[in-house]
């Protein structure tokens, strides 16, 4: 079975805001359709998505050791830590708003540590191992991203919806800073890699996974 050709050979380019193939025998510099700027690869991905991830790691620290809220009780008050609202949340019978929120802000981020690492070293290294899998694995990446958000949204409604001064109140702390920081970096890195790098180095048979016939 002959193999289709790929876009580079036909000198095509898919633009990455409105999806026009473009004709890139002449080297054009914007799409003729929407006039956004055309690039074959995303420029300078690999330092970019290094850059985004290693800063959302720096930040990963202090949003998991610093408070994120601060809950004040008939007059008393005390600081939460992500891990100690786990915690709470769990000792107290809700186990499943508990290990909604581990999900969502400890275990989501470190995933996504763990698969950018893996494909922005197997990028780097040319690997040919599981490039199918790797791309799947980035298209998970980018799917559970957006889950990240969860533990903002809850303090943010929380304090907006706990406002009894006279009984109790709930008031953000710095740790909540530093895990939306989080957040939005990963979200970079992740929009910062270009999974095509994936297979550029793949041969026409390892690009379909199967054998060409002859």
């Amino acid at each position: 079975m002959k193999r289709p050709p790929l876009a580079s050979e036909l000198g095509l380019c898919l633009c990455h805001s409105c999806g026009l193939a473009c004709d890139m025998q002449d080297e054009p510099h914007t799409c003729p359709r929407c006039d956004a700027p055309l690039h074959r690869r995303k420029p300078d991905a690999l330092n970019r998505t290094w850059a985004f991830m290693l800063a959302a790691l720096a930040f990963y620290v202090p949003a998991n050791l610093l408070p994120v809220m601060n809950t004040k009780l008939l007059g008393a008050g005390a600081d939460s830590t992500i891990m100690s609202g786990v915690l709470e949340f769990w000792q107290h019978g809700a186990w499943d708003i508990a290990l909604i929120i581990f999900i969502a802000s400890i275990a989501v981020p470190g995933i996504k540590f763990v698969v950018l690492s893996l494909l922005l070293v197997s990028v780097q290294r040319n690997s040919a191992w599981a490039r199918r899998e790797r791309s799947k694995l980035f298209r998970f990446v980018e799917l559970i991203g957006y889950w990240s958000m969860l533990d903002v949204v809850v303090v943010a409604l929380v304090a907006a919806l706990v406002k009894f001064q006279a009984l109790g109140d709930i008031e953000p702390r710095p740790g909540i800073l530093f895990f939306g920081l989080v957040v939005v970096f990963t979200m970079l890195a992740a929009m910062s890699f270009d999974p095509r790098m994936i297979w550029d180095s793949a041969t026409p048979q390892e690009s379909l996974d199967e054998p060409v016939s002859h």
